[in-house]
């Protein structure tokens, strides 16, 4: 779709971005990124969700509509794709799916998404500042290091120090 919708911009002049909004919960090993997961799925009392799920069903959104047919309001098969994941769906409308895993395999997502013509990325998490941090200190460096990523003061992207190792 991201090509088909630069293709019919093209003749008009125009140039198109794409960006996606997502949560990210992203630790040093896969296993504590889904544990965490599995920690915030714990925190939704089931009456919520079912509260929630009512009110988001009245959504003329088509989004909305196809985050709903993600998960169905359930709490099984919530990992739609490798390192995806739609439980936050579950408890809030909009932006309700997150990229989770170890800091490389989210790397590997947001990698993926740019090959398919993402050019902007707006991530949260919960909570927030923890989520920033573990992400800033250790995705941002990966993305960095595979040229996706710069700091916003930086004017060009510095390489890495190349540092030498014997055995």
């Amino acid at each position: 779709k991201i090509a088909w919708a630069r293709r019919l911009a093209e003749p008009e002049g125009r140039t198109l971005r794409f960006g996606i909004r997502l949560h990210v919960i992203t630790r040093d090993t896969s296993e504590q990124a889904w544990a965490e997961a599995g920690r915030l799925l714990d925190g939704f009392d089931p009456e919520t969700v079912k509260s929630v799920q009512a009110g988001l069903a009245r959504s003329e959104s088509e989004g909305q509509r196809r985050m709903r047919a993600l998960h169905g309001g359930s709490r099984e098969s919530l990992e739609i794709h490798p390192n995806l994941w739609a439980g936050i769906g579950l408890v809030r409308g909009g932006a309700g799916t997150a990229l989770v895993g170890s800091h490389e395999e989210v790397a590997e997502r947001v990698a993926e998404y740019h090959a398919l013509g993402i050019d902007e990325f707006v991530l949260s998490g919960y909570p927030h500042l923890e989520e920033a941090y573990w992400f800033g200190e250790n995705v941002l460096p990966r993305l960095a290091a595979r040229g996706l990523w710069h700091h916003p003061f930086e004017t060009s992207p510095v390489p890495a120090a190349q540092v030498p190792f014997t055995s």
